[in-house]
């Protein structure tokens, strides 16, 4: 049976940068790149007409500011799913975006393997947080990310199959931190750093660390 396929439009002033993504989509399996554009009012009139999957959305566009595109969008009820692309870390951007709906925030320098997953995760329901930001949303603005757990009887609650030792592991994971990065700051070997990264990644169920950092993030785990 064929595989089902996600229909995304790009928005996105820069054509080099907007190609290049195109070209991305159009040599993956399952995704289908179904329009373009390189301005905020032509990202609203095309999405009317096309309904898109997926919105592919860059806030850096030349006429109107990308939130407010945003909200446009979602003031139309087109059911399209929207992830909002930035150059840059902007807090009161990445806040107002959330704030307005879009279901990821991804920095640019995201690797092309990534954006393909993220697309197809939201696609399917999930949100995604670039792991830079996740710091700046958890410290200050815990209405959108879930404030970290310290009670252990309510660890236990929320997921008694992961140890101690494995959910603080996962908390630097959510953070975006490397297996070295875990091992400096646990002061364990980065071998055992990966290792409690492999038995969270099997105890949640999910496929790699971003999944176990995004599902914990989602069901307030950490």
């Amino acid at each position: 049976m064929k595989a089902e396929n996600i229909n995304i439009m790009l928005v996105e002033d820069h054509k080099l940068i907007r190609v290049g993504i195109r070209t991305l989509f159009d040599e993956a399996e399952g995704y289908t790149v179904i329009g373009e554009s390189s301005s905020g009012k032509e990202a609203i009139d095309k999405a009317s007409k096309l309904l898109p999957d997926i919105i592919l959305l860059d806030l850096g566009l030349p006429d109107m500011k990308g939130t407010k595109v945003l909200k446009e969008l979602q003031e139309k009820e087109l059911n399209s799913k929207i992830i909002v692309l930035s150059s840059h870390i902007d807090e009161d951007e990445i806040i107002k975006s959330l704030s307005l709906g879009a279901y990821a925030y991804i920095i640019k320098d995201v690797n092309t393997e990534m954006l393909l997953y993220i697309v197809k995760s939201v696609y399917e329901g999930a949100m995604w947080l670039d792991p830079k930001i996740v710091p700046i949303l958890r410290n200050k603005h815990d209405f959108i990310i879930p404030m970290k757990q310290t009670n252990r009887a309510m660890f236990k609650n929320t997921h008694a199959n992961l140890t101690q030792r494995e959910y603080e592991v996962l908390k630097l994971v959510v953070d975006g931190k490397s297996n070295n990065d875990i091992a400096k700051e646990l002061c364990i070997s980065e071998h055992t750093a990966k290792a409690h990264v492999c038995n969270i990644i099997q105890k949640l169920v999910v496929d790699d660390r971003t999944q176990a950092a995004v599902k914990a993030l989602k069901e307030g785990i950490v």
